[in-house]
């Protein structure tokens, strides 16, 4: 199994696992039945965290395969790409946050 089957299979379990850890901390915390807005909002704040964590990891691999190419070519090449692919996911979520946050609002 690649790293990449493993982040994948480990994102996957955080994202299924995370609703019922929001909503019984939540439960513990105040004791009373929540509202459906109270569960995305914790939830979206939660994956917010995630997500950050996610990119400072890309960009730490990025900077290793720079590190570590040694002024080969392909290397450079492939640590080039995964920087320029967190970029990518970067942009992609923090447009993503952005639209849920607008639409929270304007509902």
């Amino acid at each position: 199994m690649n790293i990449s089957k493993k982040i994948l299979f480990l994102f996957s379990l955080v994202v299924l696992v995370l609703p019922s850890v929001i909503y019984a901390s939540y439960l513990g915390a105040y004791g009373a039945p929540i509202s459906f807005n109270n569960i995305v909002f914790n939830l979206e704040g939660t994956m917010w965290i995630a997500f950050c964590a996610i990119v400072v990891i890309c960009f730490v691999v990025a900077a290793i395969l720079f590190l570590t190419s040694m002024g080969n070519a392909e290397k450079v090449s492939q640590a080039r790409s995964a920087f320029i692919w967190g970029i990518a996911g970067v942009v992609v979520g923090i447009l993503a946050y952005s639209i849920t946050t607008i639409i929270g609002k304007i509902l």
